[in-house]
């Protein structure tokens, strides 16, 4: 703690005296984690002072490694010159993923700032789809014509030694006339005399995909191939990019970050507590204000039979533990479902094939878990019929939950709403009803047995 407060003190007076060298050898010398929490410590003012105060290299090496949401933050209250020739100095698809969430107007007004090689490369990458191929792929790679030798390719990358030390060297990739041929690994190249072609020691027939690949696309291939990248070629062969294992990844990693964010009622995306505090609770009550509703709804059951319920209190003690079970094995299924659905492993319309698929898996778990539940009621009250109304009530309970959890993702696909979003509060408010309705109205009918 006391390192993080000197750190944070020594960066806040350096930004103050805009001691840019002092600056620069400080961030030189700091983890990752460092840099992205002191930043994330400041104020606004502050945060906007360090970018300015920054080479364009150092303050790409910062957006970097903070979230998206701040980078683009930094990069919209930026001055138009500083913000391209920070993005002057981003790999290709940080570039494209900032300047697709900005303003048209304002991302227009610093593509005509940035290099013009980098602005044309940007508009024909940002047409691409940002869980695509062609939305993932960067266009820093070394590719070289099929009739160069083995000497011209070394002698020409030693001379371009600094402009490619950032770039990911493990493969060179080789065209025929600007045609994708194949890939050249850098131990061959290297290993092989200068006067052979590289039309003779490529590896042909490598694998590529098309930018319209999509995420599921490109987990699927790189889950079965262990490659560093994969090449993304057009209809016509040719070259267009890279797509990095690491990339891809990270882009995985995000998609599942936020499909958890959103099942725990995060609504809009990412969300920091560097925020404005308004629109962080914005964010929240929206989903809070309904799942308050549906949970009156869920609770007007036990309304319905408080007689009931006062007959037979000792049921209070095990209406939650129905309701809860029953919706984390609902969950589980929710979460498989949103899982097959996000690599393509399950279409929407397969409705019935995988309620089946959860019918048999909440046969088993809802008997395991009704006999455990009703042992430990006819323990605590020493009456085996409150162990049947409570055991049987979160068995069924249970089968409906995973039934329900497995096919209300699919469906709400198909009706075009966020299953990730919607599934949770439609699966709690459903498994909390019908387990109390469950328990109750068995009580109903044994309360001979249990008074």
């Amino acid at each position: 703690m006391e390192k993080e407060l000197t750190l944070l003190e020594e960066l806040q007076g350096l930004i103050e005296q805009e001691n840019r060298e002092a600056i620069h050898d400080l961030m030189e010398s700091l983890k990752a984690e460092d840099l992205v929490y002191a930043y994330n410590r400041f104020s606004k003012d502050d945060q906007a002072s360090l970018i300015n105060l920054l080479s364009p290299e150092d303050a790409a090496t910062l957006l970097e490694r903070i979230p998206q949401n701040q980078a683009i933050e930094a990069i919209e209250n930026a001055e138009v010159e500083t913000a391209a020739s920070i993005l002057n100095e981003l790999y290709s698809d940080d570039q494209v993923d900032i300047l697709a969430e900005l303003d048209s107007t304002d991302a227009e007004a610093i593509l005509d700032e940035m290099l013009p090689a980098e602005a044309e490369n940007v508009r024909r990458l940002i047409q691409y789809d940002s869980e695509s191929a062609g939305g993932l792929m960067v266009t820093e790679y070394l590719a070289f014509e099929s009739d160069m030798t083995v000497g011209q390719t070394v002698k020409y990358l030693q001379e371009k030694a600094e402009e490619y030390e950032d770039y990911h060297v493990q493969y060179i990739y080789v065209t025929n006339n600007s045609r994708f041929a194949g890939v050249l690994q850098m131990r061959d190249l290297l290993l092989s005399r200068p006067n052979t072609k590289l039309s003779s020691i490529v590896i042909r027939n490598a694998f590529s995909m098309p930018p319209e690949a999509s995420l599921e696309d490109l987990i699927s291939f790189f889950d079965k191939y262990d490659f560093f990248g994969v090449p993304i070629v057009d209809g016509e062969d040719q070259l267009l990019g890279i797509v990095l294992r690491k990339d891809l990844r990270e882009a995985e990693s995000e998609r599942s970050n936020l499909e958890l964010l959103e099942t725990q009622g995060i609504v809009g995306g990412e969300e920091l507590r560097s925020m404005p505090v308004l629109l962080r609770s914005k964010r929240r009550l929206s989903w809070l204000s309904v799942n308050i509703l549906l949970n009156i709804i869920a609770a007007s059951v036990i309304a319905f039979y408080q007689d009931t319920l006062e007959e037979v209190i000792a049921l209070a003690v095990f209406l939650p533990v129905i309701s809860d079970m029953s919706g984390c094995s609902g969950n589980q299924a929710v979460a498989v479902s949103l899982r097959e659905l996000s690599l393509g492993l399950v279409k929407p319309y397969e409705l019935a094939r995988v309620l089946w698929q959860e019918v048999k898996v909440g046969l088993i778990n809802g008997t395991v878990l009704g006999i455990l539940i009703g042992i430990a009621a006819y323990i605590y009250m020493g009456n085996a019929y409150l162990g049947l109304v409570v055991g049987g009530a979160l068995a069924i309970n249970t089968v409906v939950a995973v039934s329900i959890g497995g096919t209300i993702p699919l469906f709400l696909k198909k009706m075009n709403t966020d299953p990730a979003l919607a599934s949770g509060p439609i699966l709690t408010t459903i498994t909390d009803m019908l387990g109390f309705f469950l328990a109750l109205t068995f009580a109903g009918v044994a309360m001979n047995y249990l008074v």
